[in-house]
């Protein structure tokens, strides 16, 4: 039987005492796809990386290093080529309400309103639930992410940022283990999306569990992960470094850019990227 105990990071890092490692396990994990004119292409090469049960990863790398596969794959969206990815110990082969993914496109039903987006989902994973501690629930994670007033509302009357408030609302409404992000502040303007890191930042602080999130922002990397993996080019991408963000939550915007340390990360992360982007020239 698989026991994930036995695997480390790619780069073991101190941080990783903090956790509860065995929580999220990608243990060797290779993706490829078929290629008709010759050798399949492997968009993830040999994988691995442990997540704790409370801890916020982000992931960065370069378009087409596979890290949407990747979470895909964690999402149960896709099946790797080889290797696995485990939560709690057992296999992910399929989609489940323990991990919900918000995408950068907000994917909501323009026929239903702000509050029935999320008594959707809610429906759907809490089938037995009386009906009042699910309107009860609903309205507890609009308010969390201060929609309340806009419950009645429909998509089409609702900014960017509400769009995506509404999404993480739904996503979270059911209690999942591990919230999976990709991009999802990426479609906003700078204000709106420096706005919803803090709002989710905030809600996470509060309620703590393991957030893995894509984005292609070394300052939202910086601002809201606790360690940051660093993703080498596709095809065959790796995780080339992972880095540890060192500043204690709840975490202060303008003080952590005051920091000496602050840009010492930023830019290695940078330097890393830099390197990365010279090779495909």
């Amino acid at each position: 039987m698989f026991q994930p105990d036995r695997y480390a990071l790619n780069q073991p890092t101190s941080r990783q005492t903090e956790f509860s490692t065995d929580f999220l396990v990608i243990h060797d994990l290779v993706k490829a796809y078929p290629n008709p004119t010759g050798d399949p292409t492997v968009v993830l090469d040999h994988i691995n990386l442990n997540i704790g049960a409370n801890e916020f990863i982000a992931v960065i790398g370069h378009s087409g290093c596979g890290k949407s596969t990747m979470m895909k794959i964690v999402g149960g969206l896709e099946q790797a080529t080889s290797g696995g990815v485990f939560l709690e110990g057992q296999p992910i082969h399929k989609p489940g309400a323990e991990r919900m993914m918000v995408f950068q496109q907000y994917s909501l039903l323009p026929w239903l309103n702000v509050r029935d987006n999320v008594r959707l989902a809610v429906d759907e994973v809490f089938d037995a639930m009386p009906p009042r501690e699910k309107h009860e629930l609903v309205a507890e994670h609009l308010s969390m992410v201060n929609l309340t007033a806009a419950a009645n509302k429909y998509p089409d009357e609702l900014s960017g940022g509400m769009k995506q408030r509404v999404g993480i609302a739904r996503a979270l409404a059911i209690r999942p283990k591990m919230l999976l992000m990709d991009e999802p502040f990426g479609a906003l303007d700078a204000l709106t999306r420096g706005r919803l890191q803090r709002q989710v930042l905030d809600i996470w602080e509060h309620h703590p569990q393991a957030v893995m999130m894509i984005t292609h922002d070394v300052d939202e990397a910086l601002y809201m992960a606790d360690r940051i993996v660093l993703m080498t080019n596709g095809p065959h991408a790796r995780i080339g470094e992972i880095i540890d963000v060192p500043f204690k939550h709840p975490r202060d915007r303008t003080a952590i850019r005051e920091s000496q340390e602050y840009y010492e990360l930023r830019n290695h992360a940078l330097g890393f990227l830099d390197r990365y982007f010279d090779q495909d020239k």
